[in-house]
């Protein structure tokens, strides 16, 4: 088994050098094949680790080398394969494989697909470091490998200047994050003697509820989590990385990038649950995050731009889950997102490849008939996404309802309104894109085509999943046999210990007024959505505080007017008095007095003898007469 779990960064990696090293004398059509195949041989090695820690509940510790030995201390590069990590590495890997083999079609006629599949696999390396990571700052390193392939994809199309601002955006705003996580780790090694994450999870449980180095040290990284996983405020960067091509997309918000901050914070949840101030920190952020991110999808025309800002509100609803103390509730959520949010956004490519690359929706309409297999499966995400039974979003979204509901009343009902959000934009997207009739753009397109098969087929299994996957957890109403909970339950006992003691147990009667009242307003929804947005022609250009949410609020406006105005304006006069003036100004005065100098003491080679003869004379006169005075 430690064979296999080295295995599991050795091929991405082994893909990433191939493809990159000889991608000029590679033929395009073969580094997709190649990179798939890695990581098809990734997946089979995670399905052995997977079956392995499942069936022996062991946690397999793989030592590498060490890595940093200096004095007392000695940290290592070794692997760590618990439950959770194998549940994640079913989930990067699998999801990875489908979307490489999308991007085989999607990618096809790409000039730089060769450099694509490699920064893919280094991408599902990086992913995997930090999934795999026994101390933090292992972890580190992939944390900070998933932001150098977002810049990598992001801005993968350079030749365009927007698509470089939004791979800067991107790397820049993470790196705000990053800080919080790197002052963790300080505080981390200062506190414990040691990075090593089940250590520090033993030592902390030892420590007080309260303690304020926890505290510190969780708020830390939750800064990191809330810049990875796109949170307020540092989440305008995520709609932006749809610059990329699509299937980069789907990776980021699917399996990769942006999964990991819930990673982290599940990963510790040790000190989170012990830090009662972070926690409530994390429900305030993910709940706040969540209400804004699904209010301005519903306002976007951007086809990617909703999915995008449908990301983050999926993103919030998962934190307000970790701040509720359900760990197990985020991680199944996770899941499912991961299957559906990759078909939404594999699916959305389908329909940009058939309209030659038009993602704006009103310029859309009627594409059901068009193309039907896309229509089949983007309406499977939808549903899926909505929380609609018996669709893999309805499962994992019970889990954090139920446990808002047990925090309280008040909490319940947002997290329900946050939810019944999901299934405006999605079905107005649904409706505008595939009922509504045809735009002028569309009807002058005589171009519009379904996708070849080696695009259909991944979404295909996406659909499939997103139909079943929730089937391993059905509400406590139906079924005592809890899966996805007691296949978590080791990773997280001492954590669930120290939550229960707060939790108090809904009733019958409100356990099925949590399942039956959102079905009612969400049938309610989609029948409204309906009448609003098929037989319109043309989408009302939203006016009041709707515009506030069709201009993202105008968080960007708001950066560029507090921060990167004065920063610029400060830099401006620095460039002007400081490097102009007074660093440009020492330099040319060395370089003008050396010149100076220069042409004068040029004037004493006159090329006569005589004169050299007297000047040597004297030089050696001066010399004597120095040494006799000293």
């Amino acid at each position: 088994m430690e064979l296999i779990s080295i295995l599991l960064l050795v091929f991405p990696l082994l893909g990433f050098l191939t493809i990159g090293l000889f991608q000029k004398q590679m033929n395009r059509n073969l580094s997709g094949v190649l990179a798939s195949s890695f990581i098809f041989l990734n997946l089979v090695a995670a399905a052995f680790l997977f079956g392995f820690v499942t069936a022996s509940n062991q946690t397999l510790e793989v030592p590498l080398f060490d890595w940093i030995k200096f004095g007392d201390i000695t940290i290592p590069f070794a692997l760590t394969i618990d439950r959770l990590s194998a549940l994640m590495l079913l989930i990067v890997n699998g999801v990875g494989l489908l979307i490489h083999l999308y991007s085989i079609g999607y990618m096809k006629e790409d000039e730089g697909v060769n450099r694509y599949f490699a920064y893919l696999n280094l991408f599902i390396f990086f992913m995997l470091t930090l999934i795999l990571s026994s101390n933090y700052l292992m972890l580190f390193i992939g944390w900070e490998g998933v932001g150098l392939c977002s810049y990598l994809l992001i801005g993968f199309w350079f030749k365009d200047r927007a698509n470089n601002d939004a791979a800067k955006k991107a790397f820049i705003m993470n790196r705000i994050g990053d800080l919080g996580f790197l002052i963790a780790t300080f505080i981390l090694f200062t506190t414990f003697k040691t990075l090593s994450i089940s250590e520090i999870a033993a030592k902390a449980s030892l420590m007080p509820s309260g303690d304020l180095t926890l505290m510190a040290i969780t708020l830390c990284l939750f800064v990191g989590a809330v810049g990875k996983s796109a949170q307020i405020p540092l989440f305008t960067w995520l709609p932006d990385a749809m610059a990329g091509p699509t299937p980069v997309s789907a990776l980021i918000h699917a399996a990769t990038m942006v999964t990991a901050g819930i990673y982290l914070v599940a990963r510790s949840s040790v000190m989170f649950v012990l830090s009662p101030v972070t926690m409530d920190v994390i429900l305030v952020i993910g709940t706040v995050t969540a209400l804004a991110g699904g209010l301005i999808a519903i306002y976007q025309n951007d086809i990617k731009k909703i999915l995008a800002y449908s990301t983050v509100s999926q993103l919030g609803f998962m934190f307000m889950g970790l701040g509720l103390g359900s760990f197990s509730g985020a991680m199944f959520h996770l899941t499912t997102h991961a299957f559906f949010k990759a078909l939404l956004f594999l699916a959305a490519g389908s329909v940009i490849h058939a309209l030659s690359n038009e993602q704006d929706i009103r310029k859309m309409g009627g594409l059901r008939h068009k193309i039907p297999f896309t229509f089949a499966l983007f309406l499977i995400g939808a549903i899926a996404i909505s929380g609609i039974p018996p669709f893999a979003g309805f499962f994992s979204k019970e889990v954090i309802l139920t446990a808002a509901f047990e925090h309280g009343l008040g909490m319940g009902l947002i997290a329900t309104v946050i939810s019944l959000l999901t299934t405006i934009y999605m079905f107005r997207l649904i409706f505008v894109v595939f009922f509504k009739p045809e735009s002028k753009e569309l009807q002058a397109n005589h171009h519009v085509h379904e996708s070849p098969k080696v695009m259909l087929y991944p979404m295909a299994v996406l659909a499939i999943l997103s139909m079943i996957a929730g089937f391993v957890q059905p509400p406590k109403l139906f079924s005592e046999t809890q899966g996805f909970d007691n296949y978590l339950s080791p990773v997280f006992a001492k954590s669930n210990s120290l939550v229960a003691a707060s939790e108090h147990a809904l009733a019958v009667q409100t356990e099925w007024m949590i399942f039956i009242f959102p079905l009612l307003i969400i049938a309610l929804l989609i029948f409204l959505s309906y009448k609003r947005f098929v037989n319109n022609k043309e989408l009302v250009s939203p006016t009041g505080i709707q515009s506030l949410f069709a201009h993202k609020l105008y968080v960007d406006e708001i950066y560029d007017f507090c921060i990167l105005k004065p920063v610029t304006f400060i830099s401006d006069i620095f460039r002007e008095l400081l490097d102009q003036t007074v660093i440009n100004g020492f330099v040319n005065a060395v370089g003008s007095g050396t010149l100076f100098v220069g042409k004068k003491i040029r004037l004493l080679q006159t090329g006569n003898v005589g004169v050299y003869l007297v000047l040597m004379v004297f030089s050696i006169i001066a010399i004597l007469f120095f040494n006799i005075i000293l």
